[in-house]
């Protein structure tokens, strides 16, 4: 049977009503990379009244399909959708007329909603057709509830205003985007009196790869003809000057893994499923294009989950640096670099980002469902210092792991509605209380719970700004890039975005550990979250069904990516890391020839690349390991080729006995030097890191994760 022949059930959509200029024109079915706009979730793009027909009321599961009908007010055309992977396709493929079911028990596999016939692309690997019911009956789900139970009277109804998507215009892009990588000093001679801003931007730019440079470069060129255009202004920085190359700076740096140099190391040192962090992605992306090769569109059946690519990191002698192991310092840092890189990489494979700023809303000043993460957070907070995750994604999470995950269709069979919306009232008055029955609360409203805590943040999880671009992650060729691109924008996520997501992931891949009981796989847990992060409130409403068509398997394709490779999307590359030392170094070195000169009567030993010499054990082989937290205040460690971080920790704790603290709440750190501070791997290997970074301190410490 064709797709265009499937039975639709659920809800009957009137009155179509549109706004859609911003919805990017495409015509073919499966365009190239180069050929696409970025898939944007357009904020103004139209909705459908939706009415909900009577048979498909019933409140724990999905009751006999209804016959739908749409009614155009406004006539859009199809080609108009936003692509990022399969929707783009010819009108008659996305034909609105299904039969009507010809029974009221029809098998729950049955198709809710017509399906585009278009070639597989990419992100529709491993994601089969019959698997994708799961969205579509999510999505109704989501309509049935009316935008969620926190609208009732605990969810502030009345109050609920949409976020918003607004496109930046001509310039002003530009102008965002060097602001958000701390570049503003390149367009705005005002900050030119500002030495430290100054001096800050040229140590930021002189440790940029050449993909990277050409990435700053080219914003700062459209900012230039625009302001000209805009305001006849001729006094801004040329950018020829700002990016003039230094012929005494010739020889590439380690820092620069993506020059000449380092290119010949993408193809010889890693296979297919490894991954390279010591040159930088899109240095390797331009490789990849510039050797011509192009990655086969699957055709074929679609594959299980453990098809999917096993991609590791190569093996780093100084070891792996996750998120949380950076002072906030160095993390300012990498997240200015992860822009950079990210843009980038977008740019090596043609694929243009539109970028998006949030407007302002009326959100909830307390509560839990439609409050701003860093509003719950600080309200915890205040109870817990140090929470990351707000308390109550934690409950839910807990308390549907104490019941088990062995609940078959957890995440996917829905919790009744009014059952739900009483819940969801109830934890606004009683939680912080500890008054609420959580004994009573059944896994299937629970796991609706936490969707609907998801669905109802007033500013979506990903964000408004990034959002676009976590949805254009499907246009890059390769399953590799693809993979690179999330890890550079979870880095840029804010802290309390990027945490409760982790929190979600980590819980998601613990239900489909138990898919054996749950038959919850990964694809099913995909295709069911994805609208959830994806139609956010306000969403919802206005979102059209050829949006939803176009959608479905590109955010099903991210959710996948996000759950099956967390383990290597909470790390810092290493290049990044690398250019986070340099620019250190950069600072460092500009301080002390200031300090230099102001002390000139006095010895001038700080006119090197380091403050700090060498010490002399350090010199014979020794390292000195302070722990000022404990009672064993500090000890010797011979540097051997073997010695790992984690051996440090070990004499450490054979050596005092006092320490109460649990071996894994423990980490050696690297302090000073080329870094601000490091938690350390306990896979480091001492000597390498040590010649990496000769003038630091090696401190043990509780975590500060």
């Amino acid at each position: 049977m064709s797709r265009q022949q499937q039975q639709i059930q659920g809800v009957v959509l009137t009155g179509y009503h549109s706004n859609a200029e911003l919805l990017p024109k495409t015509e073919v079915c499966a365009p190239s990379a180069q050929d696409l706009e970025p898939a944007v979730p357009s904020r103004r793009t139209g909705h459908y009244n939706v009415q909900q027909n009577q048979n498909t009321q019933h409140e724990d599961r999905y009751g006999p399909a209804a016959t739908a009908s749409i009614t155009k007010t406004s006539s859009t055309d199809l080609s108009s959708l936003p692509n990022p992977s399969s929707a783009a396709c010819p009108r008659s493929q996305l034909s609105s007329s299904p039969k009507p079911d010809s029974s009221p028990g029809h098998s729950p596999n049955s198709r809710s909603r017509p399906r585009p016939a278009c070639q597989r692309c990419n992100s529709q690997d491993s994601l089969d057709e019959l698997e994708m019911d799961d969205y579509w009956k999510e999505v109704e789900n989501i309509t049935r509830s009316g935008g969620g139970a926190g609208r009732g009277e605990g969810g502030g109804e009345g109050e609920v205003q949409e976020e918003e998507q607004q496109k930046i215009p001509e310039g002003e892009q530009e102008e965002a985007w060097l602001t958000e990588a701390g570049l503003a000093r390149l367009f705005d001679d005002s900050l030119a009196a500002d030495q430290d801003q100054e001096e800050d931007s040229a140590v930021f730019l002189s440790t940029l790869t050449r993909t990277q440079a050409a990435a700053v470069e080219r914003r700062v060129t459209t900012l230039q003809q625009t302001l000209l255009r805009r305001r006849n202004r001729q006094h801004v920085p040329d950018v020829r000057d700002i990016f003039r190359p230094s012929e005494k700076d010739e020889q590439p740096s380690k820092l620069k893994g993506g020059t000449e140099n380092g290119q010949k190391d993408v193809t010889s040192a890693e296979t297919e499923t490894e991954l390279n962090v010591e040159v930088a992605f899109s240095e390797q992306a331009l490789s990849y294009r510039d050797n011509h090769q192009r990655l086969k569109v699957t055709t074929g059946p679609s594959s299980p989950d453990d098809k999917l690519p096993n991609f590791k990191l190569l093996r780093d002698k100084t070891g792996q640096t996750r998120i949380g192991d950076l002072s906030p310092l160095d993390m300012k840092k990498v997240r200015r670099l992860a822009l950079v890189e990210m843009t980038a990489l977008f740019d090596t494979a043609g694929i243009d980002l539109k970028a998006h700023k949030a407007v302002k809303v009326k959100a909830k000043e307390s509560g839990l469902f439609g409050v701003p993460l860093a509003t719950l957070l600080d309200q915890d907070q205040r109870r817990a210092p140090g929470t990351k995750v707000p308390f109550i994604l934690q409950r839910f999470i807990s308390h549907i792991e104490e019941e088990g995950l062995d609940t078959e269709g957890l995440l996917r069979i829905p919790g009744a509605a009014t059952r739900v919306k009483s819940l969801c009232q109830e934890l606004e008055t009683s939680f912080y209380d500890g008054m609420f029955p959580w004994q009573q609360l059944k896994q299937h409203d629970a796991a609706s719970l936490l969707k609907l805590f998801i669905r109802e943040l007033p500013h979506p999880l990903l964000t408004v700004e990034y959002l676009s671009a976590f949805i254009a992650v499907n246009k890059l060729p390769t399953k590799k890039q693809q993979l690179q691109a999330l890890n550079l924008l979870v880095l840029l996520l804010p802290e309390h975005n990027r945490d409760t997501l982790k929190a979600l992931v980590e819980f998601f891949q613990r239900v489909i550990d138990h898919q054996a009981k749950n038959k919850m796989t990964l694809n099913n847990v995909s295709v069911v979250i994805a609208p959830n992060i994806f139609m956010f409130k306000g969403f919802r409403s206005k979102v059209t069904e050829q949006q939803e068509f176009s959608m479905a398997t590109s955010t099903a394709n991210i959710v996948r990516l996000l759950i099956r490779y967390q383990n290597l999307l909470w790390t810092i590359p290493k290049f990044i890391v690398t250019q986070v030392r340099h620019q250190n170094m950069e600072s460092q070195r500009k301080q002390n020839k200031e300090r230099a000169v102001r002390k000139l009567l006095k010895k001038i030993t700080t006119d090197k690349p380091s403050d700090k010499a060498v010490p002399e054990e350090s010199s014979q082989g020794f390292i000195r390991v302070q722990a000022p937290q404990f009672s064993k205040i500090s000890m010797a460690v011979q540097l051997t080729a073997e010695l790992q971080a984690a051996d440090v920790l070990t004499r450490f704790l054979s050596q005092d006995s006092s320490v109460t603290v649990k071996r894994e709440e423990l980490c050696l750190y690297e302090i000073g030097g080329n870094i601000k501070e490091r938690c350390l791997d306990e896979e480091t290997y001492m000597k390498d890191l040590f010649q990496l970074n000769p003038t630091a301190e090696w401190v043990i410490k509780a975590a500060q994760r």
